[in-house]
């Protein structure tokens, strides 16, 4: 088949070619609709390049997939260092290394080819990253080809797409469909109508190839029909071989399929004669995945899991050790123990090489059969999937999944698998808003477990509720619980948990007043040494959300930068988005609001649907869109945030929630409702630091509370309880606050300060603050009438109602693994 209307997109890759080749690495992103010729352009390619090392992978669409596929496909022909590794269930970062520097070769140039990565797993995706970011100095080109007509906004490849578009070695070629003229010199001499079939096929280079090819006197009406029609011209034996093939796989084996339906030459000739298949030595391969789907879906149900058995057998026989493709072909062949076993030991090797979504899922099959498993087993097979639905967002499937567990743990009697699963069941009701449920099974795990002496289990049951409580403002109790678990942890040898344990801690002591950045950095070192990656992100997030808290810019600033960094290198999406949601909180104090919005929506879109990601960006949102006057808009975020945090019971949510809310009441004149609020954040208060009780200070204090201070406060916030107006907002200028130096001025009552509070408003876009101003300007400026006192609002009584659940993720989300 001629390959037409490709003359650019072969160019660029020619000159994506040369420079790699010249030391300046490429990563090409080939995207197409299925059939548009992303695969016969790169081999185009391979012909135009033969000097090149040519290293060929695919991801398949068949069956969940084993993790890191192409890898192991380009390690098969690659071999050496990494063949070793792949063969030794190395980890996935050695495999990286040395996929790495066996294509590093100075004066050569590799092509790593990695096909249909639209069905790539996580692990697959991370390779891309982890390649993407390190092949700008070498002489390799990587070109991944990927259909991009139905990724949603939140797939898996799209949001790795948009990481990857931030690399200056990232290059992109489309491949649009072609035009009536070339589906005309494809059909020529076929009898077939050229217009006709280039408006049924819309120019679909495959779907044009296989009408062509059916050698039916009409146009096949779809791809499929084109494919089947082919097919229906072979003998009964080549059709039944054909069959296997497709229920094997797009790439076939020869001997695997000669085990599976015996493949005499005859019947191989007659396979490739009829185009459905081509040879590449020692396998057979769909011409395209549309043609084996074409071919699969016409096998009938009662047919396909004889198929699929002897398709098991085979694998069995031939000593094959895809524990994947394994439990797809036991679970479609109705072999329950051989799925249970073989999606079990699957889920294990993705879980271990970062691939969540096919873990899960492949946890998910094993327990479909785990009524053929002793319960002993089954809730193993629960905890493993829990712990997997966590990782993605999924903590409602989660909590099922452990409550489903610790059922069993109890019934077989092994307490010390009770509390454990006990303590992750407690840290999946936090993710879920249920603060109080969490707390109670936390502290039912810790009595499970200290009967048995100090174990890991224990250690971890310790500082999960340490972490609860310092997140709810318990401190002290946060702190002896920190330390509890370092005891068990320090003699045990336990630096994943000793970790955790310092970062609560010293998350806690910062809140009371303490010395407490050295005893985070701890935490980060040890997780550092220990390769704790989860740990490391939470120390950066936590040492970045602390110096936040502090308003130490320059310091947040370094540790955002760094644990964004390290987050991104190691895949660590959760504490990814805990970094730039924290993030979202400094560029709202810094008067960074476009960027903060921007942020925001960003993480709203694409973060995920559970509370604890949720609540931080709603927060700033609806702060940020209140004081530019868009009160509908505000509402349902501060709506939305009050629910989750509320609903947690954690103090370092509720209260800035609380005051956004009096804040934007008293934007609107509504008096009543921002008093009650401001008092709402002072009950939850006594757990803050002097930043939140002074800013619940000020808010009790403009709207007209009667509530006094709790302890030492901030030095600006004291300022505006002493009436030093000017002073304040010269301490919040200093600190980098434009916004709150302007709130300060309001309180003033001579004419230049409120004019330069207009000023800042102004050029904040604080609109509800110029109104709020304005009415000051227009009245006689006496301090009474200053920050409370305006025209009446509306008053919406349903801001009353009683509130819902949430977590945040500030400081300390007890989503440690033990």
């Amino acid at each position: 088949m001629l390959l037409l209307e490709r003359e650019s997109q072969l160019a660029s890759l020619a000159e994506y070619a040369q420079e790699a080749r010249r030391g300046d690495g490429r990563l090409v992103l080939i995207a197409g609709e299925a059939g548009v010729g992303k695969s016969a352009l790169v081999e185009r390619a391979e012909r135009d390049l033969p000097e090149a090392a040519w290293h060929w992978g695919a991801c398949d669409g068949l069956f969940t997939p084993r993790p890191l596929a192409p890898l192991y496909d380009i390690a098969s022909g690659l071999g050496g260092e990494l063949l070793e590794l792949c063969r030794a269930d190395a980890p996935r970062e050695e495999l990286f290394g040395a996929l790495l520097r066996q294509v590093s070769e100075r004066g050569k140039l590799h092509v790593l080819v990695v096909e249909d990565v639209h069905w790539a797993d996580e692990a697959t995706i991370d390779l891309l990253r982890f390649l993407g970011r390190r092949i700008r100095d070498l002489p390799v080109l990587l070109l991944a080809t990927y259909r991009n007509e139905a990724l949603g906004a939140t797939d898996l490849l799209r949001l790795a797409l948009g990481d990857l578009a931030t690399h200056r070695c990232v290059r992109r070629i489309g491949l649009p469909p072609l035009s009536a003229e070339a589906v005309a010199v494809l059909a020529g001499g076929s009898g077939l109508d050229a217009a006709a079939l280039h408006r049924l096929t819309g120019g679909n280079p495959f779907y044009v190839s296989q009408a062509v090819q059916a050698g039916t006197s009409d146009v096949p009406a779809t791809a499929r029909d084109a494919v089947l029609a082919r097919a229906a011209r072979l003998d009964a034996a080549a059709r039944a071989v054909l069959d296997a093939a497709a229920l094997i796989g797009t790439r076939v084996e020869v001997a695997l399929l000669d085990s599976v339906a015996g493949c005499p030459p005859p019947v191989i000739d007659e396979l490739l004669a009829s185009g459905l298949l081509t040879a590449d030595g020692v396998a057979l391969q769909f011409r395209h995945e549309i043609a084996r789907l074409a071919v699969a879906g016409a096998v009938t149900a009662h047919r396909s899991p004889a198929i699929h058995a002897r398709i098991l057998a085979s694998l069995q026989a031939l000593g094959r050790d895809d524990d994947a493709c394994m439990a797809f072909h036991a679970e479609a062949a109705g072999d329950g123990p051989a799925a249970l076993r073989y999606a079990a030991s699957a889920a294990r090797r993705a879980a271990a090489l970062g691939s969540h979504r096919e873990a899960a899922a492949q946890f998910e099959r094993a327990l479909r059969f785990a009524d053929q498993a002793d319960p002993a087993t089954a809730a193993a097979l629960h905890d493993g999937f829990a712990y997997e639905a966590s990782l993605l967002d999924r903590w409602q499937e989660a909590a099922g999944a452990w409550e489903r567990a610790l059922a069993l743990w109890r019934a077989v009697g092994d307490r010390l698998r009770e509390g454990d699963t006990l303590r992750w069941l407690a840290s999946s009701m936090c993710s879920l808003s249920r603060g109080d449920d969490a707390a109670t099974a936390a502290r039912a795990a810790i009595e499970l477990l200290e009967p048995l002496g100090p174990t890991p289990e224990l250690a971890w049951a310790y500082a999960t509720l340490g972490s609860m409580w310092m997140m709810r403002g318990a401190n002290p109790e946060a702190i002896e619980l920190a330390r509890r678990a370092q005891g068990v942890a320090w003699p045990l040898g336990l630096t994943k948990v000793l970790s955790s344990a310092l970062n609560t801690e010293a998350c806690a002591v910062r809140v009371t007043g303490g010395k407490w950045a050295g005893t985070l950095c701890q935490a980060l070192d040890i997780a550092l040494a220990g390769r704790h990656e989860s740990e490391v992100g939470r120390a950066y997030v936590n040492l970045h959300a602390s110096y936040v808290a502090e308003r130490d810019w320059a310091a947040a600033g370094q540790y955002f930068a760094k644990g964004l960094a390290y987050c991104d290198d190691h895949d660590i999406t959760i504490y990814s988005i805990y970094a730039r949601s924290e993030r979202t909180s400094a560029l709202e104090r810094t008067g960074r609001w476009d960027e903060a919005l921007a942020l925001c929506a960003e993480l709203l879109s694409t973060g995920g649907p559970s509370p604890n990601i949720r609540l931080c960006p709603l927060h700033r949102l609806g702060l940020i869109q209140a004081r530019r006057g868009e009160a509908a808009a505000s509402w349902d975020c501060l709506d939305e945030a009050i629910d989750y945090a509320d609903g947690a019971g954690e103090a370092q949510a509720i209260v800035p929630v609380r005051l956004a809310r009096a804040e934007a009441f008293w934007l609107e004149g509504n008096l009543a409702d921002a008093r009650r609020e401001a008092e709402l954040a002072d009950d939850a208060a006594g757990g803050c630091d002097g930043w939140d009780r002074g800013a619940v200070a000020v808010w009790l204090r403009r709207t007209g509370s009667d509530r006094p201070p709790r302890g030492e406060l901030a030095a600006p916030y004291q300022h505006q309880l002493d009436r030093d107006w000017v002073g304040a907002a010269r301490l919040w200028t200093d600190l980098g606050c434009p916004f709150e130096a302007g709130m300060a001025l309001l309180g003033a009552a001579d004419e230049a300060s409120l004019r330069k509070a207009l000023w800042i408003f102004t050029d904040l876009g604080a609109s509800a603050g110029d109104r709020r101003e304005a009415v000051h300007l227009g009245q006689d400026r006496r301090p009474s009438r200053v920050g409370g006192a305006g025209q009446a609002g509306r008053t919406n009584p349903a801001r009353g109602r009683e509130p819902g659940r949430q977590t945040r993720p500030d400081h300390g989300r007890p989503l440690t693994a033990g």
